[in-house]
C-alpha cells in the first residue's frame, strides 16, 4: 500500500511554505507519528509525520521547494526495508522521459537524489563522485550539479584547505563559491527570514518611529528574586525570572497611558480594551514573538510559566501560529545577550516596545553618597503618529517606578 505525503493545511493567512528539511531518505524506515519534513512558512514552520509504520518512498519536492496547502510532497510505502520499493522505481520512470532517466542503481547515494538531480547528472554524462554534496548527510542537490557545472565538469573537485573546528552544515540551495582560501557561500533567505525583514524594513518606512531611554535601578527586584527564588521554584516547579516583573510593571503603565497600547487600522486608532503582550524570542530560524494573552489577569507564576514553556517551543520549531498572532504590545530582551543599550524597532501594527538589556553595575549618585547598584538601561521606542513623546516620556517612568518599588505591583498601587 502506498501512502501520499501531504503538506499541512496551511491557516489562512500563509499562502505556500517552503520544505525546510526532510528528515528521512528515501528507503529509511520510519515508524508511526514520527517526524519526516518539516514545511517552513512566513510565520511558522510546520512539521509533517507518518500516518504509519512504513518506508519512505519517491520525494517529490525537494528541501527549497515551494509547496501549497495539502499539496503532495512524497510517498510512504509499506514495509521494513531500508531501500526503494520496485514500484517507486516505476512511478520514477514514468514521471520523467526515458531518455532523461539514468539507469537503475542499488548504490544508497544515488537513491537520495532527486528526480531533477538525475536527469542533470545523465545529460550531462557527469561523474558524480566528483560533485561535493551539501544536501543533508552529504546528499547532491540540484544546486550542487549546477555549482558543478558552473566550475567545469571536466575539472577534477577541488580539495579544500582543512580547516580547524567542524564546519556548520550548509543549508539546502546553498552555493558553495571556492576562490582558494577565500571561500564565500551564498544561502537562500528563508522565508521566515525574509518575512522578519520585509515586516522591519516596513515599520522604519510606515512609522514615525522615536526612542526613549532611562535607567532603573534593579537592586529591589533582584532582592525580592533572591529572598523568594527557593520558595518560588518550590511551589510553582520553575524559576522566578524578570520578565514577570517586566510584564506586570508594562501592563500596569498601559493601563495608564492606553495610546501605547493601541495600534492604527488606516486612518482609525484602535484603543485595545485587553493587554496581549507579546515576548521576543531569539531563534536559528529568526526573531518570534509569542503572544501572552490577557496578561493583566496573569500572576507571576502564570507568566514565568508561559515565558519558559513559550522559549522551548520556539526553539523546537513548535510554536503554533494562533500563539503569535496578535498582540498590543512587545517587550524585548536583548541582555541576555550581553546588549547595554539599543533602540527596539516597532512591531507592526503595534506602537510601542519595551527594550529591556544588560544589568550592569555602576556607581551611582544616591543621597549624596556614591553607592554601586546594578543599573539596567530601558528603552521604549513608539510611533510618534499617535504617541506624543510626554506619554511615552511618562510611560517609560512609570516601569522604572513600579520595578525600584516591586511591592508596588502586588499591592496594585
Amino acid at each position: 500500500m502506498t501512502t501520499e505525503i501531504k503538506a499541512p493545511q496551511f491557516p489562512e493567512a500563509v499562502a505556500d511554505g517552503t520544505v525546510a528539511t526532510w528528515h528521512k531518505k528515501p528507503g529509511e524506515a520510519v515508524a508511526r507519528d514520527e517526524l519526516l519534513v518539516d514545511i517552513e512558512t512566513d510565520k511558522v514552520v510546520l512539521e509533517v509525520v507518518a500516518p504509519h509504520d512504513g518506508v519512505v518512498g519517491k520525494i517529490l519536492k525537494e528541501e527549497g521547494d515551494t509547496v501549497l496547502s495539502q499539496e503532495l510532497v512524497g510517498y510512504l510505502e509499506e514495509g521494513e526495508g531500508a531501500s526503494p520499493k520496485p514500484a517507486e522505481a516505476a512511478a520514477e520512470t514514468k514521471a520523467a522521459p526515458a531518455a532523461a532517466q539514468p539507469e537503475p542503481s542499488t548504490n544508497s547515494a544515488e537513491d537520495s537524489w532527486g528526480p531533477a538531480v538525475r536527469k542533470l547528472i545523465a545529460e550531462n554524462n557527469l561523474d558524480p563522485s566528483q560533485i561535493k554534496g551539501t544536501g543533508k548527510g552529504g546528499r547532491i542537490t540540484k544546486e550542487d550539479v549546477l555549482s558543478h557545472l558552473k566550475g567545469g565538469a571536466a575539472k577534477p573537485a577541488v580539495k579544500e584547505t582543512p580547516k580547524s573546528g567542524t564546519p556548520a552544515p550548509m543549508p539546502a540551495g546553498a552555493v558553495n563559491i571556492d576562490f582558494g582560501d577565500r571561500e564565500e557561500k551564498r544561502v537562500p533567505m528563508t522565508r521566515l527570514r525574509a518575512r522578519i525583514a520585509e515586516r522591519l524594513v516596513s515599520a522604519q518606512q510606515n512609522a514615525a518611529m522615536l526612542t526613549t531611554f532611562n535607567e532603573v535601578n534593579m537592586e529591589p527586584v533582584m532582592t525580592m528574586r533572591k529572598n523568594y527564588k527557593d520558595m518560588f521554584e518550590k511551589a510553582h516547579g520553575h524559576r522566578l525570572g524578570f520578565m514577570s516583573f517586566f510584564v506586570r510593571a508594562a501592563v500596569e503603565a498601559l493601563k495608564k497611558y492606553p495610546s501605547v497600547n493601541a495600534s492604527i487600522d488606516g486612518t482609525d486608532i484602535v484603543y485595545h480594551g485587553y493587554y496581549d503582550v507579546g515576548v521576543a524570542v531569539s531563534t536559528d530560524r529568526g526573531l518570534v514573538v509569542p503572544i501572552l494573552r490577557d496578561a493583566d489577569k496573569m500572576n507571576f507564576a502564570e507568566i514565568e510559566g508561559k515565558v519558559v514553556d513559550y522559549g522551548k517551543k520556539a526553539q523546537a520549531g513548535k510554536l503554533g501560529l494562533d500563539e503569535m498572532t496578535g498582540g498590543t504590545f512587545t517587550i524585548s530582551n536583548g541582555g541576555v545577550f550581553g546588549s547595554l543599550w539599543s533602540t527596539p524597532i516597532l512591531n507592526p501594527p503595534q506602537t510601542a516596545i519595551l527594550g529591556m538589556h544588560k544589568i550592569q553595575e555602576r556607581p551611582m549618585a544616591v543621597n549624596g553618597e556614591v553607592k554601586i547598584l546594578p543599573m539596567m538601561y530601558l528603552a521604549v521606542s513608539y510611533d510618534h503618529r499617535i504617541i506624543d513623546g510626554k506619554e511615552a516620556v511618562q510611560f517609560l517612568v512609570t516601569i522604572k517606578d513600579l520595578l525600584e518599588d516591586p511591592a508596588r505591583l502586588l499591592l496594585d498601587l
